[in-house]
């Protein structure tokens, strides 16, 4: 059995159950902070306390990932959970280059976000929004190396540069395209182009879990 919690550590946890049921991920301690009208230092030693009472489970000590071990009643959401990493930034707008290293994690509903190997990046910019991506966002993307006329993929442009898209192939040229009029579709030579996954889930999360 694990040990007692106070109240003011069952509404910690209480609250973290809840955040990462509805959004994906667990807020960071600034958010936590404010929406529990206590210290940005309090809730980082009540997560301590959780994780030394066997409640929560941290990715090392500087992790921004929270895992919740079995400690709600949803026991069988909790055995769903996934992790999947947040790979730097992806521009929907002029595209940026493609940062390789990880920018914290993301916990899915395995039923929600079948298979294995997904990546999430976060959206920077509004040339998708009519398509529902919005600036921000995390988009949500299964790796794949090709792409089927309109799906909305994350395309390397030109080995540097990385975009989210409306992917349509053309017979001697690619066309990614906005979902915004405000922007212009730009076209590529097929070497130019190289499909990196297609998106398959948004997610408008909190901020990630920062760790001490």
């Amino acid at each position: 059995m694990k040990p007692h919690l106070t109240a003011k550590q069952k509404k910690l946890l209480d609250y973290l159950a809840e955040e990462i049921r509805q959004t994906g991920t667990a807020p960071s301690l600034r958010t936590a902070a404010a929406d529990l009208s206590v210290s940005h230092a309090a809730v980082a030693q009540t997560l301590k306390t959780l994780e030394d009472k066997g409640y929560i489970r941290r990715e090392g000590r500087y992790s921004r990932t929270v895992h919740l071990l079995d400690n709600t009643a949803d026991t069988e959401a909790a055995a769903r959970q996934k992790q999947i990493p947040i790979v730097g930034q992806i521009t929907a707008g002029l595209p940026i280059y493609a940062q390789q290293e990880w920018d914290g994690s993301l916990i899915v509903d395995d039923s929600l976000y079948p298979g294995e190997n997904l990546f999430a990046l976060r959206v920077q910019g509004q040339s998708m929004k009519n398509a529902g991506i919005l600036d921000r966002d995390i988009a949500i993307c299964r790796p794949r190396q090709y792409a089927h006329n309109k799906e909305i993929v994350v395309a390397l442009i030109r080995g540097e540069e990385a975009t989210v898209k409306r992917f349509f192939l053309h017979p001697g040229f690619i066309e990614l395209r906005p979902e915004n009029p405000d922007f212009r579709p730009q076209t590529y030579e097929f070497d130019d182009i190289l499909i990196q996954g297609k998106v398959i889930g948004i997610v408008r999360p909190a901020d990630a879990m920062e760790a001490e």
